[in-house]
């Protein structure tokens, strides 16, 4: 596959399971190494800084820290950036994503749901150039669902950020402006 994602884009990614749409966005957030061909960073950076500033990440499945709080996993990547975390913005984008009055429990005290929208949040924080978001509402009801990419969409309005989301929701990928389409590790563009 050869493709660009240009600044501002807003990519839905679709395919049924296994087609390969994880392994993409692991290969496009510098996690995987493609096992041919190459993958350049023009509009970003080196692949080794790519994170938190760069690209935000939003896993499958959570990936919170558990001995950190709701609001401290939204603010890691503002550390790993050498950075003092903003609480206010931390908790606006709580707010954003409907988690207001979670900011202080842990991630064992959370649904999996709940979890994800936090994963968001912390994707979101710094404003990267590119998030990469893989089954962000996949876990959640359809009405929740909507308000969560009302809430990713409305952060990202006016911005040069691209977001390329990996979805198996029609609803979601219908929000975007562009559509891919993945089966058997082949990539069609619509």
């Amino acid at each position: 596959m050869d493709f660009d994602i240009l600044s501002g884009a807003r990519i839905g990614l679709v395919g049924p399971s296994g087609s390969g749409k994880s392994t993409l966005l692991h290969i496009l957030g510098g996690l995987d190494k493609p096992t041919r061909g190459s993958i350049g960073w023009p509009g970003l950076d080196h692949a080794t800084r790519l994170r938190p500033r760069g690209i935000g990440l939003v896993f499958q499945s959570p990936s919170l820290f558990p001995a950190l709080t709701a609001v401290e996993n939204v603010e890691l990547p503002s550390l790993l950036a050498g950075e003092m975390p903003d609480r206010d913005k931390s908790l606006s984008l709580l707010r954003a994503l409907g988690l207001q009055g979670l900011a202080e429990k842990l991630p064992e005290d959370l649904s999996g749901g709940q979890a994800q929208r936090i994963a968001i949040a912390r994707a979101l924080l710094l404003r990267p150039r590119l998030v990469l978001a893989d089954e962000p509402t996949g876990q959640l009801d359809s009405a929740t669902a909507g308000r969560v990419m009302d809430a990713i969409l409305n952060n990202l309005e006016g911005s040069n950020c691209a977001l390329l989301v990996a979805t198996h929701d029609e609803n979601v990928a219908g929000r975007l402006a562009t559509r891919w389409t993945m089966n058997h590790g082949r990539l069609a563009f619509s």
